[in-house]
Protein backbone atom coordinates (compact mmCIF):
# COMPACT_ATOMS: atom_id res chain seq x y z
CA UNK A 1 0.00 0.00 0.00
CA UNK A 2 1.40 3.39 -0.97
CA UNK A 3 1.86 6.10 1.65
CA UNK A 4 -0.61 8.44 -0.04
CA UNK A 5 -3.33 5.77 -0.08
CA UNK A 6 -2.61 4.81 3.51
CA UNK A 7 -2.67 8.33 4.78
CA UNK A 8 -5.34 10.44 3.81
CA UNK A 9 -8.65 11.90 3.53
CA UNK A 10 -9.00 15.54 4.48
CA UNK A 11 -12.38 14.92 6.11
CA UNK A 12 -12.91 15.17 9.86
CA UNK A 13 -15.23 12.16 9.95
CA UNK A 14 -15.27 9.14 7.65
CA UNK A 15 -17.06 5.80 7.59
CA UNK A 16 -15.46 2.46 8.37
CA UNK A 17 -16.78 -1.06 8.17
CA UNK A 18 -16.92 -2.81 11.53
CA UNK A 19 -18.29 -5.89 13.28
CA UNK A 20 -20.04 -6.18 16.66
CA UNK A 21 -19.04 -8.97 19.05
CA UNK A 22 -22.70 -9.97 19.26
CA UNK A 23 -22.91 -10.59 15.49
CA UNK A 24 -19.43 -11.25 14.12
CA UNK A 25 -20.52 -11.99 10.56
CA UNK A 26 -22.69 -8.91 10.12
CA UNK A 27 -20.86 -5.96 8.62
CA UNK A 28 -21.91 -2.54 9.86
CA UNK A 29 -20.78 1.02 9.15
CA UNK A 30 -19.34 3.19 11.92
CA UNK A 31 -18.46 6.89 11.88
CA UNK A 32 -14.82 7.41 12.88
CA UNK A 33 -12.80 10.54 13.63
CA UNK A 34 -9.89 11.22 11.31
CA UNK A 35 -6.39 12.30 12.30
CA UNK A 36 -3.80 13.60 9.91
CA UNK A 37 -0.22 14.89 10.14
CA UNK A 38 -0.32 18.69 10.30
CA UNK A 39 2.97 20.49 9.72
CA UNK A 40 3.37 24.03 11.03
CA UNK A 41 5.86 25.85 8.82
CA UNK A 42 7.09 29.33 9.78
CA UNK A 43 8.62 31.52 7.08
CA UNK A 44 9.44 28.42 5.04
CA UNK A 45 11.03 26.44 7.90
CA UNK A 46 9.24 23.38 9.30
CA UNK A 47 8.79 23.74 13.05
CA UNK A 48 6.63 20.86 14.26
CA UNK A 49 4.29 18.14 13.01
CA UNK A 50 1.20 17.36 15.08
CA UNK A 51 -1.46 14.69 14.62
CA UNK A 52 -4.86 16.32 14.60
CA UNK A 53 -8.32 16.60 13.09
CA UNK A 54 -8.22 18.39 9.71
CA UNK A 55 -10.71 21.15 10.54
CA UNK A 56 -10.49 24.76 11.80
CA UNK A 57 -6.82 24.77 10.85
CA UNK A 58 -6.41 28.54 10.70
CA UNK A 59 -7.65 28.68 14.28
CA UNK A 60 -5.07 26.03 15.20
CA UNK A 61 -2.26 27.98 13.53
CA UNK A 62 -3.23 31.15 15.41
CA UNK A 63 -3.72 29.48 18.77
CA UNK A 64 -0.55 27.39 18.61
CA UNK A 65 1.54 30.39 17.56
CA UNK A 66 0.26 32.47 20.49
CA UNK A 67 0.34 29.83 23.22
CA UNK A 68 3.78 28.55 22.25
CA UNK A 69 5.14 32.09 22.48
CA UNK A 70 6.13 32.13 18.80
CA UNK A 71 4.28 35.42 18.37
CA UNK A 72 3.08 37.90 20.97
CA UNK A 73 -0.04 39.14 19.22
CA UNK A 74 -2.19 38.32 16.23
CA UNK A 75 -0.72 41.19 14.17
CA UNK A 76 2.67 39.40 14.26
CA UNK A 77 1.15 36.85 11.87
CA UNK A 78 1.05 38.17 8.32
CA UNK A 79 -0.58 35.23 6.56
CA UNK A 80 -1.66 31.60 6.95
CA UNK A 81 -1.91 29.32 3.93
CA UNK A 82 -3.28 25.79 4.15
CA UNK A 83 -1.85 23.33 1.64
CA UNK A 84 -3.13 19.77 1.26
CA UNK A 85 -0.44 17.20 0.51
CA UNK A 86 -0.73 13.49 -0.30
CA UNK A 87 0.60 12.58 3.13
CA UNK A 88 -0.84 15.35 5.29
CA UNK A 89 -1.46 19.09 5.56
CA UNK A 90 0.97 21.99 5.67
CA UNK A 91 0.16 25.23 7.47
CA UNK A 92 2.44 27.86 5.97
CA UNK A 93 2.58 30.72 8.45
CA UNK A 94 4.34 33.99 7.68
CA UNK A 95 5.40 35.86 10.81
CA UNK A 96 7.30 39.06 11.58
CA UNK A 97 11.07 38.84 11.15
CA UNK A 98 11.69 39.60 14.83
CA UNK A 99 9.49 36.71 15.90
CA UNK A 100 11.11 34.39 13.39
CA UNK A 101 14.58 35.28 14.64
CA UNK A 102 13.47 34.40 18.16
CA UNK A 103 11.88 31.17 16.95
CA UNK A 104 15.14 30.01 15.43
CA UNK A 105 16.76 30.32 18.85
CA UNK A 106 14.27 28.03 20.56
CA UNK A 107 13.24 25.98 17.54
CA UNK A 108 11.93 22.48 17.91
CA UNK A 109 12.08 20.01 15.04
CA UNK A 110 10.02 16.96 15.87
CA UNK A 111 7.08 14.77 15.03
CA UNK A 112 4.53 14.95 17.81
CA UNK A 113 2.06 12.41 19.03
CA UNK A 114 -1.64 13.14 18.88
CA UNK A 115 -1.84 16.72 20.11
CA UNK A 116 1.08 16.41 22.54
CA UNK A 117 1.66 19.43 24.71
CA UNK A 118 5.28 19.84 25.79
CA UNK A 119 6.82 17.15 23.57
CA UNK A 120 10.08 18.25 22.02
CA UNK A 121 10.84 21.31 24.11
CA UNK A 122 14.59 21.80 24.03
CA UNK A 123 15.07 22.78 27.68
CA UNK A 124 13.34 22.56 31.04
CA UNK A 125 13.02 26.34 31.21
CA UNK A 126 11.29 26.37 27.82
CA UNK A 127 8.89 23.60 28.82
CA UNK A 128 8.12 25.12 32.21
CA UNK A 129 7.68 28.74 31.13
CA UNK A 130 5.23 30.75 33.23
CA UNK A 131 3.14 33.26 31.27
CA UNK A 132 2.47 36.76 32.53
CA UNK A 133 -1.15 37.30 33.49
CA UNK A 134 -3.09 40.31 34.72
CA UNK A 135 -4.55 40.36 38.20
CA UNK A 136 -8.32 40.55 38.45
CA UNK A 137 -11.12 40.03 40.95
CA UNK A 138 -13.62 38.39 38.59
CA UNK A 139 -16.04 35.98 40.24
CA UNK A 140 -18.17 33.25 38.71
CA UNK A 141 -21.66 32.15 39.66
CA UNK A 142 -21.80 28.40 40.31
CA UNK A 143 -25.20 28.17 38.60
CA UNK A 144 -23.74 29.59 35.38
CA UNK A 145 -20.85 27.11 35.43
CA UNK A 146 -23.33 24.24 35.72
CA UNK A 147 -25.44 25.80 32.96
CA UNK A 148 -22.42 25.89 30.63
CA UNK A 149 -21.57 22.28 31.46
CA UNK A 150 -25.07 21.21 30.44
CA UNK A 151 -24.74 23.00 27.10
CA UNK A 152 -21.15 21.80 26.57
CA UNK A 153 -22.00 18.15 25.94
CA UNK A 154 -24.65 19.13 23.39
CA UNK A 155 -22.14 21.18 21.39
CA UNK A 156 -19.71 18.30 20.79
CA UNK A 157 -20.83 17.29 17.31
CA UNK A 158 -17.77 15.19 16.37
CA UNK A 159 -17.79 13.42 19.74
CA UNK A 160 -21.44 12.47 19.30
CA UNK A 161 -20.68 10.99 15.88
CA UNK A 162 -17.43 9.21 16.71
CA UNK A 163 -16.77 9.02 20.45
CA UNK A 164 -13.12 9.86 19.73
CA UNK A 165 -12.62 13.60 20.11
CA UNK A 166 -11.93 16.19 22.78
CA UNK A 167 -13.53 19.62 22.96
CA UNK A 168 -12.84 23.02 24.48
CA UNK A 169 -15.39 25.81 24.78
CA UNK A 170 -15.25 29.54 25.52
CA UNK A 171 -18.06 30.48 27.89
CA UNK A 172 -19.45 33.86 28.81
CA UNK A 173 -19.84 34.72 32.49
CA UNK A 174 -23.59 34.07 32.22
CA UNK A 175 -22.98 30.45 31.20
CA UNK A 176 -23.65 30.85 27.48
CA UNK A 177 -21.11 29.07 25.27
CA UNK A 178 -19.72 31.39 22.61
CA UNK A 179 -17.28 29.12 20.71
CA UNK A 180 -16.58 25.37 20.70
CA UNK A 181 -13.73 23.56 18.96
CA UNK A 182 -13.10 19.80 18.72
CA UNK A 183 -10.10 17.64 17.85
CA UNK A 184 -8.70 14.17 18.45
CA UNK A 185 -5.94 15.91 20.42
CA UNK A 186 -6.93 17.72 23.61
CA UNK A 187 -4.17 20.34 23.27
CA UNK A 188 -5.08 21.00 19.66
CA UNK A 189 -8.76 21.42 20.58
CA UNK A 190 -7.69 24.08 23.08
CA UNK A 191 -5.30 25.76 20.62
CA UNK A 192 -8.11 25.88 18.04
CA UNK A 193 -10.41 27.46 20.60
CA UNK A 194 -7.81 30.05 21.59
CA UNK A 195 -7.13 30.84 17.93
CA UNK A 196 -10.84 31.32 17.27
CA UNK A 197 -11.26 33.36 20.44
CA UNK A 198 -8.50 35.89 19.76
CA UNK A 199 -10.23 36.83 16.51
CA UNK A 200 -13.19 37.98 18.60
CA UNK A 201 -13.52 40.16 21.66
CA UNK A 202 -12.85 37.96 24.69
CA UNK A 203 -13.82 39.53 27.98
CA UNK A 204 -11.68 38.58 30.96
CA UNK A 205 -14.73 37.36 32.87
CA UNK A 206 -15.13 34.53 30.34
CA UNK A 207 -14.02 30.99 31.16
CA UNK A 208 -13.04 27.78 29.39
CA UNK A 209 -14.39 24.24 29.66
CA UNK A 210 -12.30 21.32 28.40
CA UNK A 211 -13.41 17.71 28.03
CA UNK A 212 -10.03 16.35 29.12
CA UNK A 213 -7.91 16.30 32.24
CA UNK A 214 -6.30 19.59 33.27
CA UNK A 215 -2.53 19.40 32.87
CA UNK A 216 0.17 22.02 33.38
CA UNK A 217 0.28 23.13 29.75
CA UNK A 218 -3.51 23.62 29.66
CA UNK A 219 -3.11 26.23 32.42
CA UNK A 220 -0.22 27.78 30.46
CA UNK A 221 -2.41 28.10 27.39
CA UNK A 222 -5.45 29.74 28.99
CA UNK A 223 -3.17 32.23 30.75
CA UNK A 224 -2.42 33.75 27.33
CA UNK A 225 -6.07 34.87 27.18
CA UNK A 226 -5.85 36.33 30.70
CA UNK A 227 -8.73 34.09 31.77
CA UNK A 228 -9.21 33.16 35.40
CA UNK A 229 -11.23 29.94 35.29
CA UNK A 230 -10.60 26.55 33.69
CA UNK A 231 -13.24 23.85 34.09
CA UNK A 232 -12.09 20.31 33.26
CA UNK A 233 -14.30 17.27 32.91
CA UNK A 234 -11.54 15.01 34.22
CA UNK A 235 -8.92 15.36 36.97
CA UNK A 236 -6.16 17.97 37.24
CA UNK A 237 -2.51 17.15 37.79
CA UNK A 238 -0.67 18.37 40.88
CA UNK A 239 1.58 20.61 38.80
CA UNK A 240 -1.45 22.17 37.09
CA UNK A 241 -2.96 22.95 40.49
CA UNK A 242 0.24 24.62 41.71
CA UNK A 243 0.58 26.72 38.54
CA UNK A 244 -3.07 27.75 38.71
CA UNK A 245 -2.59 28.77 42.33
CA UNK A 246 0.50 30.78 41.38
CA UNK A 247 -1.23 32.57 38.50
CA UNK A 248 -4.46 33.32 40.35
CA UNK A 249 -6.48 30.94 38.17
CA UNK A 250 -9.41 28.98 39.55
CA UNK A 251 -9.09 25.34 38.50
CA UNK A 252 -12.10 23.04 38.57
CA UNK A 253 -11.97 19.29 37.90
CA UNK A 254 -14.37 16.34 37.76
CA UNK A 255 -16.99 18.72 36.39
CA UNK A 256 -20.45 17.32 35.74
CA UNK A 257 -23.82 18.92 35.10
CA UNK A 258 -24.65 18.88 38.81
CA UNK A 259 -21.31 19.06 40.64
CA UNK A 260 -17.58 19.76 40.43
CA UNK A 261 -14.45 20.01 42.59
CA UNK A 262 -12.48 23.26 43.03
CA UNK A 263 -8.69 22.89 43.37
CA UNK A 264 -7.46 26.49 43.45
CA UNK A 265 -8.82 29.96 44.26
CA UNK A 266 -12.25 28.83 45.41
CA UNK A 267 -12.98 32.44 46.42
CA UNK A 268 -13.85 33.20 42.79
CA UNK A 269 -16.86 30.88 42.85
CA UNK A 270 -20.06 32.29 44.34
CA UNK A 271 -23.44 30.67 44.96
Amino acid sequence: MSNSKFIQTKESVTNSKAYKSTSLKKEIVESVAEETPIALIYNGISHVVMMGTPSNLEDFALGFSITEGIVNKISDIYSIEIENKDNGIELNIEIASENFANLKEIRRNLTGRTGCGLCGAESLSQAMRIPKIKNSNHQFDSKNILKALEIFSKNQILQKKTGATHASALCQNNGIIKITREDVGRHIALDKLIGASIKHEVTEDSFIITSSRASYEMIQKIAYLNLKLLVAISAPTGLAIRLAENLGITLIGFARESRYTIYSHNERIIE
